[in-house]
């Protein structure tokens, strides 16, 4: 049985509320969960107390078992010194510009410098 620490969504539509659960992993994601362990509102300012819920002591439970916390989960585990921080991903920004606007660019700046040494 794999489980899983993840978010389970609730509230009302552009209003969420994420319970924080274990399940097992192949449960749908706001199907059947094991326990409860803490809850996460996004709608609350990032300085909020109440933004992430954690019970402390569950948690440390189930990471023993051998539940595997999701990358959202396991950076808020990380900020509460629950489990070690995830490496932070780099993700190309989807608007920076293509290869073809960079070739485009750095031609011109070529041209630019060209023209600045004559």
């Amino acid at each position: 049985m794999a489980l899983k620490i993840r978010l389970a969504r609730g509230g009302a539509k552009k209003r969420p509320f994420y319970r924080i659960v274990v399940a097992e992993a192949t449960s749908p994601r706001d199907g059947l969960f094991i326990e409860r362990v803490g809850s996460y509102n996004p709608v609350l300012a990032s300085d909020h107390a109440d933004r992430v819920v954690l019970n402390a002591e569950r948690i440390k439970y189930w990471l023993s078992v051998g539940a595997q916390p999701t990358e959202r989960v396991a950076k808020f585990l990380g900020y509460a010194n629950l489990a070690p921080k995830p490496e932070q991903k780099v993700r190309p920004q989807q608007a920076a510009p293509k290869k073809k606007a960079q070739e485009r660019m750095k031609a011109e700046a070529e041209a630019k410098a060209a023209a600045a040494e004559a």
